[in-house]
């Protein structure tokens, strides 16, 4: 079952669910894994962090509270970004501390015009199947960043990235920005067609304290969160923060677990401030199965993986080989369905994450102020799937297939702020390198397992599919101009950024699925433009323009050597130009947005096969022609009585393919919706604050999304809804502050398909047997004590 970013090709080696492993110790003997990062790479690395004097990438310190300031908050989810030349919204922690501790940030900003974001997990946090689309473009074609530090696309593979729930605990998250088109011009991404997502971690408290907070909930949830501050002592200040979490699965065999450490450290004086952020993320993951539209009808929404039963397993080993028949259950398929396809014994995966990033901000006098940052971040990961199709002997017709992941990479930002006149001027560049290694492995089964663990670090594979060693170099360079006239009420921003991004592969072992070589995605000139104009106090009009370019990442090496080196000649990297006219007003009890945007998405790149049906001839990457995306988005906040909030938020968005391709005959494409997207979404999210009483209430209409290119198969509409409580305490006993909360999610317990595409899109699919959906999770109830001492 092949793993890959939703509406993509897999990036690279096919990603599989690969990555669950037997209970079995490791064979004595057993060499330990390369991808296992040594004591001296990190020290060297940290050492040479320090000696920047900057970090964390281009998040300059003061950014988090300076781009908060630009909003008028109304306690939380803020729609308006005063003087803004472009859509941008933010959420803040207020918003993350409504939602059951240990929930992902992402999860929250659904609530956010045009934002779709799916998980099978109440928590948004369980990484195969987290996913987030924003007017008409999947995860893979947006930007990412925390404090600056580029995430990459976060897609499941490691590749130049991770996802922020490894890399931050959301306790820690100050403010969540989102901002369409390709965000501003210093985003440390190369892959931000549709939008910038930043995420700022919190500052120290200025007093020393500590906070613990604890969950219990729905199938065995348990999560610990402490964090101790030092408060201010002179201009310095730090805290550390530990988190652990686990849950069951909420159907099959398995849990979720985690532990995470972070570490924030301040320093600040006139003259500047210096902060180092560190994080250590440790997750163990079982899968929950990929469903398809006919296997759901037929199965249950239940329907899961088969561990532990592995007679069962065995069996369907077995019926695939033609030696004996399929269980009873699978009768109910529908004739001709891939009964091969439907079930698996077990899938998982495991991450090891570092990550480290230092940033400085230095007044250099008059108007002028540098910063500078950087980072680096290490990952080791397996994912695992027991396959029946590769045995491990004649008596076990099973083995382990794992995708092992190795990652190193660091970089450094910089800009030069200053103001001449009435034109605020920055300039800067990021710059980062990224080693990548990437392989498939197959290892003996003995027998049945319940455990997960790393195989390669235990065992030796009997056979290798392949060993991709991957190298991706970033620079950029940007300077941009905001003008102020007519007494501030018209601002005027414009600018452009020059991107180059270097990819190289080499195949050390020989395998005809992937190539090497080397492609190089660069624009020299990739042009922002922007205005606002404020009508009054209360109102404003804005409009942006933006180009941007997508690096093409590992996908160009997923295929054979013949196709890439055919391929290669007329490769063009992806292109956006996004057009945004919108109009922004506040008063004492309202804020509101009205969001108008187009944008053309061409050279969009998918991998087919170039030709006739009854002719012969390789995949190769092709370019399919262009996207066109036209929308609107509409968002109020109300706040009619002291204590009452009421958000609504309405999205539409038409995001259509305009070119047919070939792939082994006309793929009829143009014309048709794109996959994964709604067109239609709504939010409303109620709450009430009286004393120390907090409850709310909201819901979310997701519209239908196509599931096939030819958009012959689709996923309906629905509606979810989620509730929450807390009761505030205050000091008690020797507390500082004691609270209590309640939280549901899938109130009504609805039962519906979350997460589309995990296994990729095909072309046709009228009978609804592609298996690459995810069941969301039923009601899930979480009961949380928060305390600080």
């Amino acid at each position: 079952m092949l793993r890959g970013p939703a509406g993509t090709v897999p990036a690279g080696p096919p990603l599989s669910r690969s990555s669950r492993r037997p209970r079995r110790p490791p064979r004595k003997g057993a060499r330990m894994s390369p991808r296992t990062p040594t004591v001296r790479r990190t020290a060297l690395a940290l050492a040479t962090l320090a000696a920047l004097h900057g970090g964390a990438a281009l998040a300059r310190p003061d950014d988090a509270a300076a781009d908060a300031g630009k909003a008028k908050t109304m306690e939380a989810v803020s729609v308006v970004a005063s003087g803004a030349t472009r859509q941008v919204q933010k959420v803040a922690a207020e918003d993350i501390r409504a939602q059951a501790p240990g929930t992902s940030a992402l999860k929250v900003i659904d609530e956010l015009p045009g934002v779709n974001f799916q998980s099978a997990d109440p928590w948004g946090a369980y990484e195969w199947s987290t996913q987030i689309t924003l007017h008409g473009f999947d995860q893979s074609r947006l930007g990412f960043t925390l404090d600056g530090i580029p995430l990459g696309n976060m897609s499941y593979g490691t590749t130049t990235g991770l996802q922020v729930s490894r890399a931050i605990s959301s306790e820690n998250i100050a403010t969540v920005e989102l901002a369409q088109g390709a965000g501003a011009l210093g985003t440390a991404a190369n892959t931000n067609l549709g939008g910038t997502i930043q995420f700022f971690s919190a500052d120290p408290d200025k007093q020393a304290g500590a906070r613990i907070s604890q969950v219990i909930g729905s199938d065995a949830t348990r999560r610990t969160y402490v964090r101790l501050d030092t408060g201010a002592l002179g201009g310095w200040s730090a805290y550390v923060s530990y988190a652990h979490g686990e849950t069951d699965k909420w159907k099959g065999y398995g849990n979720q677990r985690y532990d995470q450490l972070n570490l924030k450290s301040v320093f600040q004086w006139d003259g500047g401030r210096v902060s180092l952020f560190a994080d250590g993320s440790r997750r163990k993951e079982y899968d929950y199965m990929d469903l398809s539209l006919a296997g759901r009808k037929a199965l249950g929404w239940d329907f899961d993986y088969l561990q532990p039963d592995w007679d069962e397993a065995v069996q369907i080993a077995n019926a695939i080989d033609g030696k004996g028949d399929y269980p009873a259950r699978f009768a109910a398929l529908p004739p001709g369905y891939p009964v091969s396809d439907v079930a698996y014994y077990a899938g998982g995966g495991l991450r090891r994450d570092g990550l480290a990033g230092l940033s400085g901000s230095f007044d250099l006098g008059g108007s002028a102020t540098l910063n500078l940052g950087g980072y680096y971040h290490g990952d080791r990961g397996e994912g695992q799937w027991t396959t029946p199709y590769q045995p491990s002997s004649a008596d076990v017709p099973l083995s382990m297939r794992t995708t092992d992941y190795g990652l190193d990479r660091h970089g450094a930002t910089g800009s030069l702020q200053w103001t001449v006149g009435g034109n605020d001027i920055e300039a800067g560049f990021w710059s980062e390198d990224a080693t990548t290694n990437q392989e498939r492995n197959y290892f003996h089964l003995y027998g049945p397992y319940t455990g997960l663990w790393n195989f390669y670090d235990g065992q030796t594979p009997f056979l290798r599919g392949f060993l991709q060693h991957y190298t991706s170099r970033t620079t950029m360079a940007y300077a941009e101009d905001t003008l102020h006239l007519l007494d501030d009420r018209l601002t005027l921003n414009f600018g452009a950024k020059a991107l180059g991004v270097t990819n190289e592969a080499e195949a050390r072992v020989p395998t005809s699925a992937f190539a090497d070589g080397r492609v190089r995605a660069s624009k020299g000139f990739l042009p922002q433009l922007g205005a606002n104009y404020r009508l009054d106090e209360a109102q404003e009009l804005y409009a942006n323009y933006s180009k941007n370019l997508n690096a093409y990442g590992f996908l160009p090496f997923s295929q054979s050597q013949p196709a890439f080196d055919s391929s290669r000649r007329e490769l063009k990297p992806e292109e956006s130009q996004t057009f945004e006219l919108g109009y922004r007003a506040h008063g004492e009890a309202f804020e509101a947005s009205a969001d108008a945007y187009y944008t053309r998405f061409s050279n969009r790149l998918l991998a087919v096969t170039p030709c006739a049906a009854v002719l012969t001839c390789s995949n190769i990457l092709s370019n399919v022609g262009s996207v066109k995306s036209a929308g609107v988005d509409l968002a109020l906040i109300w706040k009619p009585a002291d204590g009452l909030r009421w958000l609504n938020t309405l999205s539409y968005d038409s995001a259509k393919y305009q070119d047919d391709y070939l792939n082994g005959g006309v793929v009829a494409t143009k014309g048709k919706y794109v996959v994964g997207i709604p067109a239609w979404m709504f939010t409303s999210d109620l709450s009430y604050a009286a004393g120390a009483w907090r409850v709310g209430l909201d819901g979310k209409y997701t519209g239908r999304r196509y599931i096939t290119y030819l958009n012959d198969s689709k996923v309906p509409g629905y509606w979810l809804f989620d509730a929450g409580a807390s009761y505030d305490a205050g000091a008690w006993s020797a507390l500082k502050d004691l609270s209590l909360a309640l939280n549901v999610t899938n109130l009504l317990d609805k039962r519906y398909f979350a997460t589309t595409g995990t296994n990729g899109y095909v072309a046709s699919d009228p009978q609804g047997w592609n298996q690459t959906l995810m069941a969301g999770a039923p009601r899930q109830v979480f009961f949380s004590v928060n305390a600080r001492f």
